[in-house]
């Protein structure tokens, strides 16, 4: 893929991300009353670090979901500014993916179906395409982080298109395929579906592959560079479990920041190895 051509990737990704946020905004005075509702009816507490280690101690908040799921969006749409300006002129082929990771968090918007259901009669396929375009992003962001790993690992370059492509294609079977309850919920507002245990593996062992790639890395080609980036890879992994996974007001905040943070090495560290190439 030409820099023209990613560069113009990027602005698509912009645009998307910048219409998922004005989604969110234009739906907060109706979600936003009927937060209290939703939690009331959720029939477990999400799963997520926070709520393993202390979270079990304090009660959920019924806003937080919609904090948690307006910051992931508001996050994307500025990492994505931010990363286009930074690399409009480098050319760096994992760039792309760690670009997607980002955009996933733009889906988490489709959370807002479960409160809005309480205040409009919403048809059951609505439901079911929100959850299910929920999975969908949350899965293609992970593989999309896998993705950079690997290319850092020494994939083709000119083979970008295809991992996309085929990234895309195995979450949108696998969100397609797997059963959803759009009847249940838990108190992230993410409707309940099957084999949670096993996506918790497969996202704990996708990051681990991710992380050795970055180390694989920087021993074959000889760049310290890569071994940030794969700690790196590990905080937006951690940020990403805790902001998606919120319900208690001690989340949203470490959640955003180890995002953050491991999105600022991640991207400084990459724009360091190619910035003289």
């Amino acid at each position: 893929m030409t820099l023209y051509s990613r560069n113009v990737f990027f602005r698509i990704e912009i645009i998307i991300s910048a219409g998922f946020l004005v989604l969110a905004g234009a739906l907060t005075l109706k979600a936003l009353p009927v937060c209290p509702a939703a939690m009331e009816e959720a029939v477990s507490r999400s799963p997520g670090v926070i709520q393993g280690l202390i979270g079990r101690l304090l009660d959920p908040s019924p806003f937080v979901p919609f904090v948690s799921l307006a910051g992931a969006a508001l996050f994307s749409l500025i990492a994505l500014v931010l990363i286009y300006f930074s690399f409009e002129k480098t050319q760096a082929p994992e760039i792309l993916f760690i670009t997607l990771f980002i955009l996933s968090f733009s889906f988490e918007t489709m959370r807002l179906i479960t409160p809005l259901q309480k205040t409009w009669v919403i048809p059951s396929i609505y439901l079911l395409l929100a959850s299910r375009a929920l999975l969908f992003g949350r899965l293609c962001g992970i593989f999309s982080l896998f993705a950079a790993g690997v290319y850092a690992a020494g994939l083709e370059v000119q083979k970008q298109l295809n991992v996309i492509l085929i990234a895309v294609f195995i979450s949108l079977v696998v969100s397609l395929g797997i059963p959803i309850d759009i009847l249940t919920w838990d108190s992230s507002f993410s409707m309940v579906n099957g084999y949670l245990s096993l996506f918790r593996m497969i996202e704990t062992v996708v990051l681990l592959i991710t992380m050795l790639s970055f180390f694989i890395s920087a021993w074959s080609r000889g760049n310290p560079e890569y071994v940030a980036i794969g700690w790196g890879s590990l905080f937006v992994y951690a940020g990403r479990n805790i902001l998606l996974s919120a319900d208690t007001w001690i989340s949203p905040v470490p959640g955003l920041l180890f995002l953050a943070a491991g999105t600022w090495i991640i991207c400084t560290k990459l724009h360091k190895v190619y910035l003289w190439l």
